[in-house]
């Protein structure tokens, strides 16, 4: 049986070369006392591992380790990656782990339980070599009157799945990544309640200056429809802003050339912005974007989008630079 960290296959080598060469192109260098490169990326039942190179039709689950090692390359170009979709097995974390090598390390939740949660757990992956933590690791609870309001767009219930808060530390900055993973339901209405409540405590924790809060940004898969929507516009009530570089940006493989503008935008990294329009950070926003992995995966297979997504991912990950 191969491991992650066997010799790749020539196919395999021949990807990842590709992959790597992409994403030179395409995503800033991490580059010391500089910046700071922050992702997100929602993986699809990131959860079990089957230990083939390429998984078969008789193979379960079909992520392989061609499919790991190319998450693997990306991952790795960042400084911090929340990932959503985090299952209670842990075979592919573990081995992923092994790969990226004793500089990374992780913090996530514990699997949320009941149907709406999916069984899934947040995560955050992170460089050791570029950032420490910095004391301060919470999951958001709803306070009881919030639930107890009579307001028609009000939350009934706690988070489905709890977001969770996580700080950092790259030289003298200390910021707050705050991940969740809005719950689907079975109307776009029905996201409005959880989407409104993410926005009212970030809202009111950044305005908490005693809350280590100078630096608190909110990313993650919040299941957002098309901008200007009723739910971007509960996701943006309180002053939660998206750089202008993810706006065409296409959340989903699924999503055709052209329509990148128009489709999903699911996930998104937002921070507060002060009155002349510029981010409430003492970090500098460089630029944003997302990563195209779909070119570099499989190219030996014919492979529809669907097979990739259970290998890779159905989210392209988004990323975004700031100046330290």
């Amino acid at each position: 049986m191969p491991l992650i960290d066997d010799l790749p296959p020539p196919a395999v080598q021949s990807d990842m070369d590709a992959l790597r060469t992409y994403l030179g192109e395409t995503v800033p260098s991490k580059r010391l006392d500089e910046n700071l490169l922050i992702a997100t990326w929602n993986i699809r039942g990131f959860g079990s591992l089957t230990r083939e190179w390429t998984a078969t039709e008789h193979h379960s689950p079909k992520r392989d380790l061609r499919g790991l090692l190319a998450i693997g390359e990306i991952i790795r170009r960042f400084d911090v990656v929340a990932v959503q979709e985090v299952k209670g097995d842990l075979r592919a974390l573990r081995d992923l782990l092994k790969w990226l090598g004793p500089d990374w390390a992780f913090l996530m939740t514990d699997v949320t339980a009941g149907a709406p949660g999916n069984g899934e757990r947040m995560a955050f992956l992170f460089d050791r070599r570029r950032l420490e933590l910095s004391g301060l690791a919470c999951e958001l609870v709803v306070p009881q009157q919030w639930l107890d309001e009579i307001d028609a767009g009000a939350l009934r219930r706690q988070f489905a799945r709890t977001p969770y808060a996580v700080s950092f530390r790259s030289g003298r900055a200390t910021f707050i990544l705050v991940t969740l993973h809005v719950t689907y339901g079975a109307s776009a209405s029905d996201r409005i309640p959880e989407l409104r409540a993410i926005a009212r405590w970030m809202r009111n924790w950044a305005d908490n200056v005693n809350a280590w809060s100078q630096n608190l940004i909110a990313l993650g898969d919040f299941n957002i429809d098309r901008r200007g929507d009723p739910l971007w516009q509960a996701f943006t009530a309180t002053g939660l802003k998206a750089p202008a570089d993810l706006d065409a940006v296409p959340r989903s493989i699924f999503t055709r050339a052209g329509e990148a503008s128009t489709a999903k935008h699911y996930d998104q990294i937002a921070w507060f912005e002060a009155d002349d329009g510029k981010p409430s950070l003492s970090l500098t926003y460089r630029r944003a974007g997302h990563v195209d992995f779909l070119p570099y995966v499989y190219r030996d297979l014919d492979l529809s989008r669907s097979a990739i997504s259970y290998r890779v991912s159905d989210h392209y990950p988004l990323w975004a630079e700031f100046g330290l």
